[in-house]
């Protein structure tokens, strides 16, 4: 038996008074959240601006993102597009084209002209790499990734891949290094 003293004169059921706690508790967050937005707005502080470090970084991130996403796609001579297949430089192309909006030419000894020559201890993700496979200097191309290691698309019967620098194939064939800086954007 209950006493008077913990029995309300009115009892409410109690899925009743959890709703309207949480009512409550919804309606003091918000106030204060309101005011909070408020304030903030009054502030009208815009986020700093991105710093060339953090675009390089943001760009290198991208390329070798989007690179990545191309690994296993197989090898096609003169392929342009993952649908079909891609040769090195389409892979480069594709990517180029894909995360930065930016059209490349065809080859690989053509893209070997695009961009500044960087020596291979300033090597960043997003670079590109090219080597001479085909006894002529140029004939390869591929997408530094950082930490010696490049992604290409290599031959016939190959797929996309990531490999070391430091192998002595590679080694031996390497022709040098381009980053490819993205063009001002035009305020218009």
């Amino acid at each position: 038996m209950l006493d008077a003293m913990t029995t309300p004169a009115h009892p409410i059921p109690t899925a009743l008074r959890a709703v309207q706690l949480a009512l409550l508790c919804g309606a003091l967050l918000l106030g204060n959240a309101d005011r909070a937005w408020a304030d903030a707005a009054e502030m009208n502080v815009p986020p700093p601006p991105r710093t060339k470090l953090q675009e390089l970084t943001s760009r290198a991130s991208e390329l070798v993102f989007g690179a990545m996403g191309m690994l296993g796609i197989r090898y096609k001579y003169g392929g342009n597009g993952p649908e079909g297949g891609l040769d090195c430089s389409g892979l480069v192309r594709y990517v180029f084209k894909e995360v930065l909006g930016m059209e490349l030419p065809r080859t690989s000894e053509e893209i070997s002209r695009v961009g500044e020559k960087i020596d291979t201890k300033d090597l960043q993700p997003g670079d590109l790499v090219f080597y001479n496979t085909l006894r002529r200097g140029f004939s390869h191309v591929g997408i530094y990734l950082g930490d010696n290691k490049f992604i290409h698309a290599p031959s016939a019967g190959g797929a996309v891949r990531i490999e070391s620098m430091d192998i002595s194939y590679w080694k031996q064939r390497f022709n040098g290094a381009r980053r490819i800086s993205q063009p001002e954007q035009n305020p218009n």
